[in-house]
């Protein structure tokens, strides 16, 4: 029932970007494997952790069309559950090293012993193992967006003031996070790490089975917020984007849609976090930077708000750009450049990349059929009743 549910929803452009995700999820780690390195088809390792990263960013902004592009509810803090996601995974990674960290401690990181802690703080406990990281990487994300989304809902904070709320709560987490003694590393994060799973971090076999992780989480996620958005329930939460007043007055409980649907979105940027740390080497509180989560709405805007797709695209292609503009002598203005792109993505394409392709393909398509229908009309051939092209017999 459930795989049936996560597909009955595909139409062609979705079947369709699903099986470039797989094809490039399966091509890429076996060019990279299989190919030496002298072949013009190798994939070279550190760009596929590089192209990597940027299916995590992708997951993330699809966790934000969900919310935004459906529901209307603009988060500027969705970088806040991304970085927990991403230290939970760091603190699993931390504990693997053992004692092959610098201080040679088996129980502390390192950061601990030159911090002086005695002991391992309480919640760094479980963390030793994988299924409990891999829970907390929904949960802790989960937890937090369902306690904020209960108390901003239920109180009707909604638009610009709900968006500066988000902002706030990621600030705060960034001011905590930078402090050594909150027991994450303080300034410097989460780093140095060795295994996953027993496997070693920086082999070229891990770093290829991490890049094949991230396009099937990836696909997933796109399988589920395609699932919700063609169901009853994404028609409800287009109507509390369109009209929230109608919607409630109609008798739905807009606040019990928007916090399932926001909570939802936050495990998936937590899931997103966690597949980038091993792929990264690193996590800090600048994961936390607002600036950060206003980058991860403009790939939305830029690929196509509402649309999924779009905002898949706009991720790895803003961010490719990123790579190739701030290694050059155009790095200072990397950010100039990002916000122009921003206005003229507002002004000039207001539907994105993907929104404003589909709608010159419905009016080209609507034009051709006008076109026909006219040449049809002209040369005196109207087209044949459906009775007469099941029926020919009767037609005579």
């Amino acid at each position: 029932m459930t795989p049936y549910f996560l597909t009955r929803s595909l139409n062609k452009s979705a079947t369709v970007f699903l099986l470039i995700v797989a094809a490039v999820g399966i091509l890429v780690p076996l060019s990279n494997l299989l190919l030496p390195a002298s072949s013009p088809f190798q994939v070279p390792t550190y760009l596929m952790a590089l192209f990597g990263k940027y299916l995590c960013y992708a997951i993330l902004a699809l966790s934000i069309d969900l919310i935004w592009g459906y529901c209307g509810i603009l988060s500027l803090g969705h970088g806040a559950f991304f970085a927990l996601g991403g230290y939970a995974m760091g603190m699993y990674l931390m504990r693997q090293i053992g004692s092959r960290g610098v201080y040679g401690n088996p129980v502390l990181p390192d950061f601990m012993v030159f911090l002086n802690y005695k002991a391992l703080p309480w919640y760094w406990h479980g963390f030793d193992m994988f299924w409990f990281a891999a829970m907390m990487v929904l949960l802790v994300p989960g937890l937090l967006a369902f306690c904020f989304g209960w108390l901003a809902f239920r109180s009707r904070v909604t638009g610009v003031y709900l968006s500066i709320i988000t902002q706030a709560m990621t600030y705060a987490l960034l001011l905590a996070f930078f402090r050594n003694d909150f027991g994450f590393g303080g300034n410097n994060g989460l780093t140095d790490f060795k295994d996953i799973l027993g496997f070693n971090v920086q082999a070229q076999g891990t770093r290829a089975a991490l890049f094949m992780l991230s396009c099937l989480a990836l696909a997933l996620a796109f399988l589920i917020c395609r699932a919700i958005v063609t169901s009853k329930l994404g028609k409800v939460l287009i109507a509390i984007r369109d009209a929230e007043s109608r919607t409630r007055f109609l008798g739905y409980r807009v606040e019990n849609y928007k916090l399932f649907v926001f909570t939802l979105s936050a495990c998936m940027a937590g899931v997103a976090g966690a597949l980038y740390v091993p792929q990264v080497g690193i996590i800090n509180p600048g994961e936390f930077a607002p600036g950060n989560s206003i980058e991860a709405v403009i790939w939305v805007a830029v690929g196509g708000r509402g649309t999924l797709i779009g905002a898949a695209l706009g991720a790895v292609v803003v961010n490719y750009a990123k790579t190739v503009f701030t290694s050059g002598v155009l790095a200072p203005y990397w950010l100039f450049m990002l916000g122009a792109l921003f206005i003229l993505v507002t002004l000039l394409l207001p539907k994105g990349i993907v929104g404003t392709v589909k709608d010159w393909w419905a009016g080209r398509r609507e034009q051709l059929a006008a076109d026909e229908a006219s040449a049809a009309a002209e040369d005196g051939v109207t087209k044949p009743s459906v009775e007469s092209s099941l029926k020919p017999g009767l037609a005579e």
